[in-house]
This record gives C-alpha cells, sequence and structure tokens, in this order.
C-alpha cells in the first residue's frame, strides 16, 4: 500500500477546472517531482493534500485512511507538512522560534523539547549560527532553508516542497539538493513541485506532468524529459 495517494482528485472553481480525476501514488521514502507549465495545477493538487483546499471530487489516502475533508492542523498532525512558493515565516520571530513554532503545533511536545528540535533542525539546514537573527532578516535561500527546517520539525513523514528552489542561485540549488537527500536518508518522503529541470532530474526517483489540471506522463526523469507530449507542453509544437 502506497504512503500517500490521491484518487479521481478533480477541482473546478465555477467553470474553471484546476485538476481533473489526477491518480498518483507516493511510496516510503521516495522522491516524487510534480512538474509542468504555469498553471497547470500543481499547487492546486499540494493545497487539497494538505488540506487547505477540499476536492470538488475524489479523496486522498494517508497510510491507508481517507484525509479527504480534514483541515490543515489536523492533517499537519498526521504527518503531512507542507511548504510555500514564497516562505510564511514569522518575520518578527527569531529563526529558532519559527522553527519551534513548527514542533509546537506539529507534534504538541512542550517548549524545552521544541527548542532542541529546533536547534536540531537548524544545524541539519546549516542555520544554526543564525538561531538567534530575525527571520526578516534572512535572504531568500536562507529563508528557504527556514521553511524547510519548521516543515519537518512538525515530524512530518512526508513533506510537500512548493518551489523549495525558486530564486536560488546554482551553488544554493546543489546545497537544497544536498539537504533532500540527506532528509530522505533520515526517512522523509518527499513531493516536489521545481521548475529547475536539472534539480529534477539530479534528486527524483519518479516524475508526474500536469498539464491543464491532467496527468500527462509518469516515469523516471529521463524518460519523461524525452516524451514528445510533455516537450509540446512546455515548449511547442515546432519543438516537439
Amino acid at each position: 500500500m502506497s504512503l500517500l495517494a490521491t484518487e479521481g482528485v478533480s477541482v473546478s472553481f465555477g467553470s474553471l477546472r484546476a485538476l481533473h480525476r489526477v491518480d498518483l501514488a507516493l511510496e516510503e521514502r521516495e522522491i516524487l517531482a510534480v512538474i509542468g507549465p504555469n498553471g497547470a495545477g500543481k499547487s492546486t493538487l499540494f493545497n487539497v493534500i494538505a488540506g487547505m483546499l477540499r476536492p470538488t471530487e475524489g479523496r486522498v489516502r494517508y497510510g491507508g485512511r481517507v484525509i479527504t475533508g480534514l483541515g490543515p492542523a489536523e492533517i499537519c498532525r498526521l504527518g503531512i507538512a507542507k511548504t510555500f512558493q514564497v516562505p510564511q515565516l514569522f518575520p518578527r520571530l527569531t529563526v529558532a522560534e519559527n522553527v519551534a513554532v513548527g514542533a509546537l503545533y506539529g507534534r504538541g511536545v512542550g517548549l524545552r523539547e521544541a527548542r532542541r528540535l529546533a536547534a536540531e533542525w537548524l544545524d541539519f539546514v546549516g542555520l544554526g549560527p543564525r538561531r538567534d537573527a530575525p527571520a526578516e532578516t534572512l535572504t531568500m535561500s536562507e529563508r528557504r532553508r527556514l521553511d524547510l527546517a519548521r516543515a519537518v520539525a512538525t515530524g512530518a513523514r512526508v513533506v510537500l516542497l512548493d518551489e523549495n528552489m525558486a530564486g536560488l542561485n546554482q551553488r544554493e540549488v546543489e546545497g537544497a539538493l544536498l539537504l533532500l537527500r540527506k532528509l530522505r536518508e533520515r526517512g522523509t518522503t518527499l513531493m516536489l513541485i521545481e521548475h529547475i529541470m536539472r534539480a529534477v532530474v539530479g534528486v527524483a526517483d519518479r516524475v508526474i506532468v500536469l498539464n491543464y489540471g491532467e496527468k500527462l506522463a509518469e516515469g523516471r526523469p529521463d524518460d519523461v524529459m524525452r516524451d514528445p507530449a510533455v516537450i509540446k507542453a512546455y515548449l511547442g509544437e515546432a519543438h516537439a
């Protein structure tokens, strides 16, 4: 049984169809990339899984349990955490306090344990020396690492990463990929939305392509990147 699965998930906003009968399965300790052109429905899919949006049709299963209809707080405590395209930090709290909030909220631990977990995960992402700095003083690369640290501090078994490498330079992207590999080694299962194709090929075990809200292709990164339908969706008919 897959750790996480969507079954026939559809989302409509009035006459706008954002997702149409999307099926996917995520295995434990897998890294699954979800790619597609802008507006393909990728973030909508993540929002459905995280409980931020209820599907029009279909359901989501986690650990064999149907979690459709549960709110973000309940889903987080079950073990699914999400980062955002633009990191949603508490700007006036310190870096350590931001991560401690994740531990308090997701695990329900006491303050002392939350602080210990914050220190552990900040060291993991390389932000230990910045623990006492206000979050609003961080660079974009540091903010993305802080967002990741806060997500894993919740105790999540599954982390949904929504363009976690957007705006990073090549050296920062390589650092982000190293962190994801290390997270997987620690037992975390990852789904990521990403537009940086070298990052997708470099870290993903499997890729799903969405286009106009539907699943267009699925498979190993190298195979998917050579698929004429995928090339057409990204670059147009002439390139396909």
